[in-house]
């Protein structure tokens, strides 16, 4: 009695705790069939039926074996003749046919599973990339949502996949080992009993190996996301030049290298646990299996059963462990990958803060009053200090507006207010002395062009560059050539190879790459290409030589005419023809009006000017700028 006892204690204390967690994380199968059912239906009905006859095939070939070698007893020394292969040519037959069948139905099922898999990749790829341009902006723009995302990203294709393979397989599996128990049942009822209970160690081993793995990967989402970043810098070409000028290489590389050894370490350690583990685990039940063994070749001796009943146990018990072995490695598996799907889950469940009112109001036609900051205080999210409070400023439409400023003033962040990637925590922006947020999003964005000051070169041709800039207009050849010339990027494109069908960078063959400015030019080809009431433009000619920046200078009033036009500058040659310009300063505006009232105020955008207009460098530049003191805030 004293065995049963332990055995239930350690059931209870060990195993059950155990088995608590991974029944939580099971609520994610019915999601995940969900998912796979929506990609491929057909093809997961007869995904089930190949694994229902894959499951019964091996009990028949036990079953078959029993009764072909108890023939064979009967045959044995009785010579080759006629009779004697009448007695086995029944049970060979039908095992050659299993057997035959086995194949064809293995290589149905190769061809069901990589049809199925394929369109549910595509599926669930699909579902990704429209939830990550669904999210807030601000989940790139913080470390712990980039984990998060991170961890939903991590194999989220291949996942769902692999649950699909350990759910088959443990279907598969499951038949067999009920036909398996089937077959044991006329030896003695405890028989099946016994072969299960020989691979609880293996159970409890499987569930507590790829808990401690799953705890590991979360823990180390931030090591390996650093791994990631330093790979990117040292293989990139936009980091290549200053890697070689200033040796760069050797830093990154023992960067990396520390944190690769500390994950290698951490994964030798849980596989070398795991391994001497599962050594423990097949030692017990290769000793269960010894015994059951030894009782039927007890009963063999006693001539209780013949030998083809020992080779029918042998056979049965043996494949009833490997089978078990294989559902707890299905069980684990399944376990590991709801883990891991769960991020994916959780991913997939997040919801936009920023959402459309349940009313929303139609986005005025064209701009009558202006835009309006009233009151607004902003804070990043994390970040204890404001970048904006109790702001105030006012853009009347029909204008271009210029904001300056020192770098971490506030400015690009306006940007971001406007274009409603985040919402202040008090105060209102007023479109029309509308509130932003009473608009619904996609309209309120769809009436703003924006020039970025780091903007995005498109590896794709340049007209499609181009189209870029409305997609959902279609533009026309025409009016993309009218949009680079008004750019200044035209004569440009036309030298190129294949003009406006070449295609722009180096990541792909035939690919030709331009120069930063000419991105730059061509970026702001697809904003005057949109078609919008409010353009935004931050650092448009940052990129630009003084000969390209006065080119476009020249045509910038006609291009803004009857839109109002916000543009943030360092750029006095940029701003001084703007018709008005405001002065920022830790997150407030200090100075506002004409160029010409700025500097007989003698106030802060007096100073830069006349500091730039009397130093060494402007003489010999046509390019003064306002300069870039210590940045003091989150721009």
């Amino acid at each position: 009695m004293l065995f049963p006892r332990i055995f239930a204690n350690f059931w209870s204390t060990k195993i059950l705790s155990k088995i608590q967690h991974p029944l939580a994380q099971f609520s994610y199968l019915p999601k995940t069939f969900q998912l796979i059912w929506a990609a491929s239906q057909r093809w997961t009905i007869a995904w089930i039926l190949l694994l229902i006859v894959q499951g019964l095939l091996p009990g028949a070939t036990v079953y078959l074996t029993r009764t072909l070698v108890d023939q064979l007893l009967v045959t044995a020394g009785i010579g080759v003749s006629w009779q004697s292969i009448q007695i086995i040519l029944v049970p060979v037959a039908l095992m050659a046919a299993v057997i035959i069948l086995s194949e064809v139905v293995q290589g149905m099922s190769e061809w069901v599973r990589t049809a199925q898999s394929e369109l549910v990749q595509d599926y669930i790829s699909g579902l990704v990339h429209q939830q990550s341009a669904r999210i807030d902006y601000g989940c790139y723009e913080s470390s712990d949502d980039q984990d998060r995302l991170e961890q939903a990203r991590e194999g989220a294709t291949t996942r769902p996949l692999a649950l699909l393979e350990n759910m088959g397989s443990l279907l598969q599996n499951g038949i067999t080992l009920l036909a398996m128990a089937a077959i044991l049942l006329p030896y003695g009822y405890w028989l099946p009993i016994l072969l299960c209970v020989s691979a609880l160690p293996a159970f409890y081993i499987t569930l507590q190996h790829n808990l401690r793995q799953y705890q590991w990967s979360q823990r180390t989402t931030m090591d390996r996301r650093r791994l990631h970043y330093y790979d990117v810098l040292l293989t990139s070409g936009w980091v290549a030049a200053e890697l070689r000028l200033f040796n760069y290489g050797t830093f990154f590389q023992a960067a990396y290298q520390r944190i690769r050894q500390r994950l290698r370490h951490d994964t030798m350690n849980l596989l070398r646990a795991q391994t001497l583990s599962r050594l423990l685990a097949g030692a017990i039940a290769l000793l269960i299996a010894a015994a059951a063994l030894a009782w039927m070749g007890r009963q063999v001796l006693l001539g209780l059963l013949t030998l083809g009943d020992l080779a029918l146990f042998y056979q049965a018990f043996n494949r009833g462990q490997s089978i078990i072995k294989s559902l707890l490695g299905n069980f684990g598996q399944i376990y590991k990958n709801s883990l891991f799907i769960g991020n994916l889950f959780e991913f997939l469940n997040l919801q936009p803060e920023l959402v459309d009112p349940p009313h929303p109001h139609p986005i005025p036609a064209a701009l009558q009053t202006g835009i309006r900051f009233r009151q607004v205080t902003f804070r990043y999210p994390g970040s204890p200090e404001a970048v904006l409070e109790s702001f105030n400023l006012m853009i009347p439409a029909g204008k271009i507006v210029a904001i300056v400023g020192d770098n971490g003033a506030g400015k690009s962040t306006l940007i971001k207010l406007l274009c409603r990637f985040y919402d202040p925590q008090s105060g209102a922006i007023e479109l029309d002395d509308m509130d932003l947020r009473s608009f619904a999003v996609a309209d309120l964005r769809r009436m703003i062009t924006v020039l970025f000051q780091n903007p995005m070169p498109y590896y794709v041709s340049a007209a499609e560059n181009l189209a870029l800039g409305d997609i959902a207009a279609n533009p026309s050849p025409v009016d993309r050539e009218q949009a680079a010339r008004n750019a200044g990027i035209h004569d440009k494109i036309m030298s190129l190879s294949q003009g406006y069908e070449t295609l722009l960078g180096k990541w792909f063959p035939g690919g030709t790459e331009l120069s930063g400015g000419q991105w730059q030019r061509l970026a702001l080809a697809r904003a005057f290409l949109r078609k919008a009431n409010l353009m935004i433009l931050d650092e448009p000619t940052s990129a630009m030589d003084p000969w390209a920046e006065f080119d476009w200078l020249e045509r910038f009033r006609s291009l803004a005419e009857g839109k109002t036009a916000i543009v943030i500058t360092h750029r006095f040659t940029l701003a001084m023809r703007a018709d008005l310009i405001f002065v920022m300063r830790d997150g407030k505006v200090v100075e506002s009006g004409h160029h010409d009232e700025l500097v007989a105020q003698g106030g802060f955008y007096a100073e830069s000017w006349n500091t730039q207009m009397h130093s060494p460098v402007a003489s010999s530049e046509t390019e003064p700028r306002v300069p870039l003191p210590q940045v003091t805030a989150q721009n």
